[in-house]
């Protein structure tokens, strides 16, 4: 893998791949949001069964951001890959973005299903938790004059909250809360209506899609504008 940590390769491959990332997610994200209003209403929930096809996807998104945070994190401490760095760095606000609408759908599916827009139970408050991780680690980034330092705080901040993310996925197993069990990756396979499952998974795939196509974004933009700022820099120094 330290080939591919290459940033200049990183900016060549991704440079072919993005377009056809782009493409592909734009086609998942319009057939799944058409298959989304084309299902039919829920027995149960009527039509707000449909903000499920974008809070759940969000939620999934929440978790694997921060496992990707994570993971980029470990990396950079301990190989010093200046692309895992990078990579941690603008993970962060997607996946702050993603909990974000994991809440706000999940306030607006909550309230018409359990008669509330919020409840301290254990999967709601740890994906506030979650929430707060992510501007954490933001926080710290920015939080010292050393930027080497704040990366290291940073990255021991996503390592050590990865706890959590186990805690969200088990804890509708381990504590009594407003959520259902899992519905769709179970032993004795999906509970969900076809007519539904479909266009949720499509949804879930495009969502994976969009957070990798913007990061290969952010990325690039991110080096970019490190390889300015060692430019800018020779030539000051040049001039000096």
């Amino acid at each position: 893998m330290h080939r591919f940590a290459n940033p200049a390769r990183f900016m060549r491959m991704s440079q072919i791949v993005l377009p056809w990332l782009t493409v592909v997610t734009t086609l998942l994200l319009v057939a799944g949001l058409v298959l989304s209003f084309v299902a039919p209403p829920d027995y149960q929930q009527g039509e707000s069964v449909r903000i499920m096809f974008v809070h759940v996807p969000a939620a999934w998104m929440a978790m694997c951001a921060y496992t990707s945070l994570a993971a980029a994190s470990a990396a950079a401490l301990i190989w010093r890959h200046p692309l895992a760095e990078i990579a941690a760095e603008e993970t962060a606000p997607l996946g702050a973005v993603f909990t974000g609408l994991c809440l706000v759908t999940g306030s607006l599916w909550g309230q018409p299903m359990w008669g509330t827009w919020w409840a301290w139970d254990a999967r709601m408050t740890s994906v506030l938790v979650l929430f707060f991780l992510y501007l954490g680690y933001m926080a710290l980034l920015n939080a010292f004059d050393d930027p080497t330092r704040g990366r290291r705080a940073a990255a021991i901040l996503a390592l050590v909250g990865f706890v959590n993310v186990p805690i969200i996925k088990f804890s509708v197993d381990w504590w009594n809360t407003l959520h259902q069990p899992a519905s769709v990756l179970r032993v004795g396979g999906p509970t969900i209506d076809p007519s539904i499952l479909l266009p949720l998974l499509i949804m879930a795939v495009a969502f994976t899609l969009l957070f990798a196509t913007l990061l290969v974004v952010r990325m690039r933009a991110a080096l970019i504008e490190r390889k300015i700022r060692v430019l800018d820099a020779a030539a000051g120094g040049a001039l000096g």
